[in-house]
């Protein structure tokens, strides 16, 4: 039998902290995700199924919706990201799967993603130095598509100026880590 261990996306055991002047730079490998998109013809039983399913309506476009257990954000047209504590929707996919049987297409998503949170008083300067997202301009529970280091990535405002997550594909987790504490560090 194996012995394996769990590994965080910039290869530890444990996630990766970073302290800068004025912001907080942490991994945070500990959430299941998973994409929900409408099926044809669904997009209106979906709307009215989800807030029992999810503790929150689903979100219009750039908007996040929290519920007591998971976060859901837009992605595209009838699409969203659903993200929940790992300790508890370990199998989080499974789950929508089956309680939105038949309306919406579920993919597991966890493994897939890399996500960064960025927090303190100097977090929007720093993605004025790293990316042409208007950090400055997002309100609390909104989100974004932006390129950092030439990445897809997905930017959550938690808290207006001052409090953001960034989901990048987990193949490139170091190459974003790199570029959020570089800008970190020129902040200086």
């Amino acid at each position: 039998m194996h012995d394996l261990i769990a590994i965080t996306p910039l290869g530890g055991t444990t996630a990766q902290i970073d302290i800068f002047p004025g912001v907080e730079i942490s991994e945070q490998p500990d959430w299941a995700l998973a994409s929900l998109t409408a099926r044809h013809g669904q997009a209106k039983a979906l709307h009215e199924t989800a807030p029992s399913l999810l503790g929150a309506t689903l979100p219009e476009v750039g908007k996040v919706s929290c519920g007591p257990q998971m976060t859901t954000f837009w992605i595209g047209p009838d699409q969203w990201m659903v993200m929940a504590s790992h300790g508890t929707h370990e199998d989080l996919a499974n789950k929508l799967k089956t309680a939105f049987n038949g309306i919406a297409s579920v993919t597991e998503q966890t493994d897939g993603w890399a996500r960064f949170d960025v927090d303190g008083q100097n977090a929007v300067a720093l993605f004025e130095r790293l990316c042409p997202l208007n950090a400055k301009a997002m309100a609390t529970n909104s989100v974004s598509r932006s390129a950092i280091e030439h990445l897809g990535c997905f930017v959550i405002c938690s808290t207006a100026g001052y409090t953001f997550s960034v989901l990048c594909p987990r193949s490139s987790a170091a190459s974003l880590h790199h570029a959020l504490c570089t800008a970190a560090k020129s902040l200086g």
